[in-house]
């Protein structure tokens, strides 16, 4: 008996090619689906989402780091409004453990403003993933501006008399005690007096820095838009590079051939110099006579332009070319 022969698969070109597009196009958008929603897939994504309650936003924004201890640990994902304060959901990746009592808070990550979501970890346990940070383990991002002005209304409030007046209270104290210390009480003293005797001038000093704090914050959007447009210049810099690259490089291969051809015609090109110099010198020599046959072919010029205005032709007359009869007089004698 003859073995079995197994069921051969049948190729792709026997197969109907509509659903071979089907299948394929389906497989296709899925795989495109996958790509752009990887973050939120169970497998390859990974992470947990939190959210914490701050009383304002400081410039936090979507996309921007979380971070424990300074180490990336996630992203923030959305920044809404709820109610009277605002909630910040974030998506921490891995198991960086935290416990219940963990608190949050918005931290300056560049000199341009640029902000991070610091996690404080705090408490037993682990805090379950869904949970809201409360408003009360919360610190929002402290605003440079109020920073100045709190420091102007806080120095204001010194009273520098009293402060010097203390300061010495202390020097005299004691002045029983070891030179070392003598020497830092008498230090402190000083500096104590210079800061009363210079009281208005730093008033003055903090009133200019309360100013200048005032108008930052007046092109606050002017500054924003620099940095933007900014960051656009660089973008276009950056995607017509190759563009860029193309258009130096072919100038330098035409450096590279214009230097070549003058190399390869140096012999013919300097007797055409020498012929082209010496024909300007002779025509500069005669300049004189060729501003004078400028000059006197003007008239011809005038004249012969004058002969062929009236059309196609030569319009002029030549005077007595033939003697007219002369009929006599006729009339009585004297």
């Amino acid at each position: 008996m003859l073995p079995r022969r197994g069921h051969r698969p049948k190729p792709f070109r026997e197969r109907n090619p509509v659903v071979v597009g089907a299948v394929g196009l389906t497989t296709l958008t899925l795989l495109t689906v996958a790509a752009f929603n990887a973050d939120s897939l169970p497998l390859i994504g990974g992470g947990e989402t939190y959210s914490a309650a701050f009383s304002e936003a400081g410039g936090l924004k979507p996309g921007d780091e979380v971070r424990i201890a300074g180490v990336k640990v996630g992203k923030v994902e959305d920044v809404d409004l709820d109610g009277d304060h605002v909630k910040v959901t974030f998506k921490v990746k891995g198991d960086p453990g935290f416990g219940t009592g963990t608190g949050a808070s918005i931290r300056v990550r560049t000199i341009l403003g640029a902000k991070y979501l610091a996690l404080h970890p705090e408490g037993p346990g682990q805090l379950e993933p869904g949970s809201e940070i409360p408003l009360r383990r919360t610190v929002s991002a402290y605003d440079v501006v109020q920073a100045f002005s709190d420091l102007t209304t806080t120095t204001e409030e010194v009273d520098t008399d009293r402060l010097a007046k203390a300061l010495d209270t202390i020097s005299t104290t004691f002045q029983d005690s070891p030179a070392e210390v003598r020497a830092s009480i008498k230090g402190l003293s000083r500096i104590s007096r210079t800061v009363a005797t210079r009281d208005k001038a730093l008033r003055g000093l903090l009133d200019h820095a309360n100013g200048v704090t005032e108008v930052l914050a007046e092109r606050s959007e002017d500054f924003s838009a620099l940095v933007k447009d900014g960051d656009k210049l660089f973008r276009e810099i950056s995607r017509r590079r190759e563009a860029i690259h193309k258009l130096l490089r072919s100038s330098a291969l035409l450096g590279v051939e214009l230097s070549g051809l003058v190399e390869d015609n140096r012999e013919e090109i300097g007797p055409a110099l020498k012929n082209l110099n010496t024909f300007v010198r002779m025509l500069e020599r005669n300049q004189a006579s060729l501003d004078r046959s400028v000059r006197l072919l003007a008239p011809y010029v005038r004249v012969f332009t004058n002969t062929l205005g009236n059309g196609r032709w030569f319009d002029s007359y030549v005077q007595n070319l033939v003697a007219a009869p002369v009929v006599p007089r006729t009339g009585g004698s004297r």
